[in-house]
């Protein structure tokens, strides 16, 4: 929309650069270009404001297929009015001097013949196309069949537009159709999922069963060290025993042997020690008989009164000392009687 502003009966226009402007006044082109900017009389100027940019066109309709299946086509159409002149003077693109705005609505009326352009080359090409190949591919032979039948059309070049480029964006069936042609493939998406958690789960098995194995196998490994282990204890234990062994032999053999050694020396000590007690008692002894021989020899040569003498006093020296006595009668008697019969005798 064309920027237009008031001053004292006069009005300015200032065009966008992607605007293409035409002021005529009483028949005469006076302005012709893009992004201009000038004065004028509302009263004598018949504007127009041509679009010279590019326009996205999006179109939604809907298409009957070779076998009766009801689909809706989803487009977009890219144009643009290559000749403004020629488009100004087929379609009403004037503009309110006051206000700027346009009086009518071309660009509708664009819209409209490009989407039934393109509508009737899409409907065409669907009709002899089967659902299934216009779900896989229609949307590419119908972007080709319009943009082909949009670039023949000649009413387009007559009103001075362009079209840039031609997109398909979907080709849609009816939900109901959508939802069972959904079916089998969901059923084959979930039979693959399945399968791949099946093989996922055979793989998890498999790879528990690889870690079951490799643990026992670590365990026979480590039970057979272990027992190898078991040996090398025994072994070094007889070794250590039979270091024992013959240590404790060579201490006995050694005890033994100082045993012999101390039992010949004390055996002959022993002998040493008998003769020598032999040889004294044999000198005491023979001192013995000797003292006996000449002490008999005395008692010979002395009476007997002197040996009874002798022998009271050894028996007075040899009886336990004698604090009293005490005599009984009848002992008394014994004795008195005893004295009686040896003075008599």
């Amino acid at each position: 929309m064309a920027d237009i502003t008031r001053r004292l009966g006069w009005r300015h226009l200032r065009g966008a650069p992607t605007a293409h402007i035409r002021h005529h006044r009483a028949g005469k082109l006076l302005h012709d270009g893009p992004g201009l900017s000038f004065w004028f009389r509302a009263l004598t100027a018949a504007l127009s404001e041509v679009p010279v940019d590019d326009r996205e066109l999006a179109m939604t309709f809907h298409a009957r297929t070779s076998d009766f299946q009801d689909v809706a086509v989803q487009a977009t159409v890219t144009y643009r009015i290559s000749d403004p002149a020629l488009a100004a003077a087929r379609l009403d693109f004037s503009v309110d001097p006051d206000t700027g705005v346009w009086r009518s609505a071309p660009l509708e009326q664009l819209g409209t013949l490009l989407t039934e352009t393109a509508q009737q080359h899409a409907l065409d090409v669907l009709a002899r196309t089967s659902l299934s190949s216009a779900l896989v591919d229609g949307v590419a032979a119908v972007r080709e069949r319009v943009a082909a039948g949009l670039g023949a059309e000649p009413r387009l070049p007559a009103t001075g537009i362009e079209v840039v480029a031609v997109r398909v964006v979907a080709l849609r069936p009816e939900p109901e159709v959508e939802r069972a042609l959904r079916t089998p493939a969901r059923e084959q998406i979930q039979q693959e999922a399945d399968r791949a958690t099946y093989e996922r789960r055979a793989v998890a098995v498999e790879r528990e069963r690889a870690i079951a194995e490799n643990e026992l196998a670590s365990q026979i490994e480590l039970a057979r060290r272990e027992e190898q282990l078991v040996e090398q204890r025994g072994t070094n234990a007889r070794r250590e025993a039979e270091e024992h062994a013959a240590a404790d032999a060579v201490r006995a053999e050694a005890e033994a042997a100082r045993t012999v050694k101390l039992a010949e020396a004390e055996a002959a000590r022993s002998v040493r020690l008998a003769r020598a007690e032999a040889e004294g008692a044999r000198e005491v002894g023979a001192a013995r008989a000797q003292a006996q021989a000449a002490w008999l020899q005395v008692h010979t040569e002395v009476d007997v009164a002197t040996l009874h003498a002798l022998t009271a006093t050894r028996l007075a020296e040899n009886l336990p000392h004698i604090d009293s006595v005490t005599i009984s009668p009848d002992v008394l008697t014994g004795l008195l009687a005893k004295l009686g019969l040896q003075e008599r005798a």
